[in-house]
């Protein structure tokens, strides 16, 4: 189906229940697939990698704890709503810590299952959303965007992956030209303040008698305008 609003697997050994959810979900939009065992469900995904997948617990051949752990190894990234007849609260908190996106006892209210899917496939492309601005930002501020590949640019890189582990201050030195600012992102990107601002300084801009305090801080009063 094209420009579905998403791609499902339903998973339960009632035939009333499955069809009747596959139905209310194919009329909402999304593409959607049934099965009635685990070891089914299994090979589904295999041969396809669904978005979410919603599965009983109680199916005949194994519960659905067993399909949640074989999803949350080999496809984590699908997410998957579990759904019982005979919810316990410990049953729910093992689904979750599992790798379970949700928990839903039967009988299901359609737009309860509706809006757990909706959430679990909004979580999901953010996530996507995340790997792939993660990637923009690999290739942008990455040692790969750094060319040289010679033993003096291997120590460099080298260096500066053992400098981002650390909170140590860096003195970077060199020509015009020679990557100085390049490095300094690289050391950034690298390090576990990656999340933090990337803030340049441009030191020539500014007279020696404010540089030190731009870069090292002030006592309030110690000049005009210094009022923190």
């Amino acid at each position: 189906m094209k420009n579905s609003l998403g791609s499902l697997l339903i998973v339960d050994d009632d035939r009333h229940i499955l069809e009747a959810m596959a139905d209310y979900l194919r009329r909402l939009g999304y593409r959607t697939e049934t099965a009635g065992n685990c070891h089914s469900a299994i090979e589904r995904m295999q041969e396809f990698p669904f978005e979410c997948v919603v599965c009983d617990v109680n199916l005949p051949d194994q519960d659905g704890f067993h399909l949640l752990e074989w999803a949350s190894k080999n496809q984590p990234e699908t997410a998957i709503i579990m759904l019982t007849g005979y919810g316990t609260i410990e049953s729910a908190v093992e689904a979750i810590r599992i790798g379970a996106f949700d928990y839903l006892t039967k009988p299901v209210i359609d737009d309860e299952l509706n809006l757990s899917i909706q959430r679990a496939l909004g979580q999901r492309k953010i996530v996507e959303e995340n790997k792939h601005l993660k990637a923009q930002l690999d290739q942008k501020y990455g040692l790969g965007n750094i060319i040289g590949r010679d033993y003096k640019m291997s120590k460099m890189f080298d260096l500066i992956e053992s400098v981002a582990e650390t909170r140590t201050t860096v003195l970077i030195l060199g020509e015009n030209g020679t990557g100085k600012t390049m490095t300094a992102r690289s050391i950034h990107h690298l390090s576990d303040r990656r999340d933090k601002p990337f803030v340049e300084v441009a030191c020539g801009a500014l007279p020696d008698s404010l540089l030190e305090s731009e870069l090292f801080g002030h006592v309030q009063g110690a000049f005009t305008g210094a009022s923190h």
